[in-house]
């Protein structure tokens, strides 16, 4: 009775369990579920751009193709967006887009994990983009003209204090808001796939109707999947670009 329970519960796919469970002292550091998505993930990115560039071909193949295809989107992205100065930072970025994409896609497989579903995956993600451009900045700039980049010009002198706490607190919420924009549409997309896909099955023959809205749905979800992989990346890029130029 529990087991089918769980079985209808919708949120129950993003429940975390332990697959090897592991403690060092007081931590818990067992092998998840949610680990292993991530490792085939990850293997399919690597496994998917290593064929792709095997052969190195003139006329290139279908693997091939797909690989370039998505090596100039991502970099004309980031041109686009940040500068062609921007490109010595492409293997970071390209790594970031191929891991949100593939994990997207990767939780639209029945009985799989997506991981891109939990904040605390997304939020890492978006720290290391955040403590990277920002310390990219600092570097770049130095203390003195980064904290400038925090008190717009024009504004007059009474004010300034004011709208330094408030676009450093916009500054300081980006990491949060990449996070939860990713994690939010992943998890409420999922979740009513899971709700009429449970319709289905408790009208009987009149299932066939949510049947047919669930088809859709899962196509709006696949668009969903590629379209929030595509902001993470441009959003990445914008802080990029704020970093290498301070606007």
């Amino acid at each position: 009775m529990a087991g089918a329970a769980h079985a209808h519960n919708p949120l129950a796919q993003f429940q975390v369990y332990p697959i090897v469970p592991l403690r060092l002292g007081h931590y818990d550091i067992s092998f998840t579920n949610a680990s292993l998505w991530m490792l085939i993930v990850s293997g399919s990115v690597l496994l998917i751009m290593s064929a792709g560039a095997a052969r190195r071909a003139l006329v290139p193949g279908r693997m091939q193709s797909f690989a370039e295809t998505l090596i100039d989107f991502v970099g004309a992205t980031l041109t686009d967006m940040a500068g062609p100065e921007a490109m010595r930072y492409f293997p970071a970025v390209f790594t970031l887009f191929m891991f949100v994409l593939f994990a997207n896609l990767a939780g639209m497989a029945p009985y799989s994990f997506t991981v891109t579903s939990h904040i605390i995956i997304t939020f890492a993600m978006a720290a290391i983009v955040f403590t990277g451009v920002t310390g990219l900045a600092v570097i770049r700039h130095g203390p003195v003209k980064f904290i400038h980049f925090f008190l717009p010009e024009g504004i007059p002198l009474i004010m300034l204090p004011l709208m330094f706490v408030i676009e450093l607190m916009s500054y300081l919420a980006r990491p949060l808001s990449l996070a939860l924009r990713l994690a939010i549409n992943m998890v409420v997309g999922h979740t009513l796939m899971k709700v009429i896909a449970g319709f289905v099955f408790m009208l009987g023959l009149w299932g066939v109707f949510p049947l047919a809205f669930l088809v859709l749905f899962t196509g709006l979800e696949i668009g969903i999947a590629l379209l929030q992989a595509y902001i993470f990346t441009i959003l990445t890029c914008v802080y990029l670009n704020d970093a290498l130029h301070l606007h």
